[in-house]
């Protein structure tokens, strides 16, 4: 079964300050029909006040901006629009280095994101940041759009200098070159946004949102392993229901079936999955991105927290681990420091054990640290109080990933990324 039939992606953009992301945004929510009549007339009004001959779509996101200018906090601004057959949520991450924190938040959750370089700059020390942690985070598929080719003559040879400096990074990353798309844009005046540009008629491929609209949702899911986590035991206790006991949750990575022999964790008990149910209704199979409700044939012991696995697709268990951390907090993390880990719904204290090395966002290697700073990124070895049962991130990024917890102030430190 499938809980949602009409597509939906989610997308992060970065780039640098001037590179044309809010301009890039306004021009989509306009080619889309997603600005309100207000916000329309209000563009036309201000560009027209500034002397402008054209839109300025950077105007339709200028309110986040300005509260993020004014101290409010607002680490991602998250933006919503629709076609016919697809809705988007666009992540609008910060490109600065002092918000890589940010930017981890925003394209965690996401499947695809939109790397902007100006045509007339080239591929810089922070296009290397932002592809790196698109790499660090497996985001399925990267568009790296060079946009302001109005300002560089839309010459094809911009274009592909920049092309083949881009597919250096990509050799040293984990992405197939399948993964990454090169689109040459201009977002002021929507070459390659909503449709083909006739001033650029040496590009033969799509424009940004036909490229989206093409992604199937297959391409979108993410493959995996399946895991279920135990978010709440509903047992009804009704005279119709009076036996009832069901695990209600979300499937991740892979597909559940009926009759499938599955462990439970922490226990290890094992059990055949009875039933497969989403309100009334009951299914032969739940694929991941489902919640759903499953039975068990056997009464065993489920609780909040715990995980439901195929019993021949079991995670780690161990109580050491490494991770690659990016440090949130200006707290800095030190060798020796304890922590509360949050993995799942599940916590259990950790110490930091060694830190391997800081790493370089433009995938030079590592250094030596004996700290993590805010916004910087390292490998690091932990100790845990217990066993936590894990997969590597590139395998499971729902089961893969962590959060640091303060255990003073329970301000949340780092994000963790499992090896």
């Amino acid at each position: 079964m499938s809980t949602e039939n009409r597509k939906l992606i989610n997308i992060a953009t970065a780039g640098s300050v001037d590179d044309g992301k809010s301009t890039l945004i306004g021009r989509l929510l306009y080619d889309t029909r997603s600005l309100t009549t207000d916000k329309l007339e209000a563009i036309e009004r201000n560009s027209k006040q500034k002397g402008y001959d054209y839109l300025d779509f950077s105007l339709a996101t200028d309110g986040l901006v300005a509260e993020r200018e004014q101290g409010i906090t607002i680490d991602v601004a998250h933006i919503y629009f629709n076609t016919d057959k697809t809705n988007y949520i666009i992540a609008d991450t910060p490109g600065h280095v002092e918000y890589t924190r940010n930017m981890v938040t925003g394209a965690s959750t996401s499947q695809v994101a939109i790397i902007l370089i100006d045509a007339r700059k080239g591929v810089i020390e922070q296009t290397y940041r932002h592809f790196f942690i698109n790499n660090l985070l497996r985001v399925g598929h990267v568009i790296v759009a060079i946009n302001k080719m109005d300002l560089v003559e839309f010459d094809q040879q911009v274009f592909e200098d920049i092309k083949k400096d881009f597919e250096a990074l990509i050799e040293k990353s984990d992405y197939s070159s399948d993964q990454v798309t090169f689109i040459p844009v201009s977002a002021l005046h929507g070459d390659n946004i909503a449709s083909g540009s006739e001033t650029m008629s040496w590009y033969q491929g799509p424009s940004l949102l036909e490229y989206l609209e093409d992604l199937e949702i297959d391409e979108l899911d993410d493959h995996g392993t399946a895991r279920f986590s135990v978010q709440y035991v509903i047992r009804p206790k009704t005279d119709t229901h009076h036996d009832f006991r069901g695990f209600a949750g979300k499937l991740y990575g892979g597909s559940l079936s009926v009759g499938d022999d599955v462990t439970v964790l922490p226990s290890f008990t094992q059990s055949k999955i009875k039933s497969i149910e989403f309100f009334d209704q009951q299914f032969d199979e739940a694929v991941a991105g489902s919640s759903v409700t499953i039975t068990l044939e056997d009464e065993v012991n489920v609780s909040r927290g715990d995980m439901l696995v195929k019993s021949n697709e079991l995670p780690k268990s161990e109580k050491q681990l490494s991770a690659t951390i990016c440090q949130v907090n200006s707290k800095p993390l030190r060798v020796g420091a304890k922590y509360i880990l949050q993995h799942g719904v599940n916590q259990v204290l950790a110490k930091v054990d060694s830190i391997d090395g800081l790493v370089h966002t433009d995938f030079t290697g590592e250094e030596a640290a004996d700290q993590l700073k805010l916004n910087d990124i390292g490998k690091v070895n932990f100790r845990l109080s217990k066993p936590i049962h894990f997969d590597p991130y590139k395998d499971s990024k729902s089961n893969g990933s962590f959060i640091l917890i303060d255990e003073a102030s329970f301000d949340t430190t780092s994000v963790g990324f499992i090896q």
